[in-house]
């Protein structure tokens, strides 16, 4: 009896960069535009918060990133990843809870937030047949934070992100997070202001978490739909990132 070899279907790779392009472009979508529209910059927003904590908020977020990477990785051994819409809707309430107390107890949500966007984009990768445990993923994992925030203007250069890459150790990942915390600061600290007025902080929160919790996710699923198209189609990585970059901005 002749053995049947089953041979895959070619990986058809403009279609899929042309779908991650799309998914790219619809992170800065509905929910984004609403934040930005608030009517407020970036400066104004991070004005209003005291200024001790505006010179803490890039080693606080530091801090937070990095808890947050032992503590996403430590969580799913406990807790199985869950749905894209039931992590948006519980970045959500937490988000309302951080916000009903104003500023210190949105303070104290920072690095719980932090550390659910960190495992949802863990759970993405997953999706896409990376292993969150092992370095060089847990090293991407916390590059998708270095995407454009989703309250700054994106444009086709922000997406070189994706191809950023160093020497896998300890002392490299220190050094991304320390790369990586200025602008994620920048981000969370808007967060924090909008959160800083008690109940009104609240709505804010909710809001803010659910939008954010989108954009990660979305950025993650092109950052690691991206590497997966690598090795599936052959190509070299940034072959890919710029046929990616190449579309994002004929999208636009």
């Amino acid at each position: 009896m002749n053995e049947i070899i089953v041979v895959p279907d070619p990986v058809d790779a403009e279609a899929e960069v042309e779908r991650l392009a799309r998914r790219y472009k619809a992170a800065g979508g509905l929910g984004i535009q609403l934040l930005n529209a608030l009517g407020t910059q970036a400066d104004g927003l991070l004005g209003r918060l005291p200024e001790p904590v505006r010179n803490q908020l890039n080693e606080a977020t530091r801090a937070a990133l990095t808890q947050a990477l032992s503590a996403a990785s430590t969580s799913r051994g406990v807790v199985p990843d869950q749905a894209e819409w039931l992590n948006a809707t519980v970045s959500a309430a937490m988000g309302a809870a951080g916000g009903f107390g104003g500023l210190p107890t949105a303070l104290a949500e920072l690095p719980v937030t932090t550390t659910l966007l960190l495992r949802v984009i863990e759970g993405v990768a997953e999706d896409h047949g990376f292993d969150p445990q092992a370095a060089s993923v847990r090293f991407d994992c916390v590059q998708v934070f270095a995407a454009a925030g989703p309250l700054d203007h994106d444009d086709g250069s922000d997406i070189a992100f994706l191809s950023a890459r160093m020497a896998l150790s300890g002392a490299a990942m220190q050094a991304l997070i320390a790369r990586v915390a200025p602008r994620l600061a920048v981000v969370l600290g808007q967060k924090l202001a909008a959160q800083a007025v008690p109940l009104l902080g609240a709505a804010a929160g909710a809001a803010i978490n659910f939008s954010y919790t989108k954009y990660y996710t979305d950025m993650a699923h092109v950052h690691f739909g991206l590497r997966r198209l690598a090795v599936e189609a052959d190509q070299p990585h940034a072959v890919m990132v710029d046929r990616l970059r190449r579309e994002v901005l004929a999208l636009r």
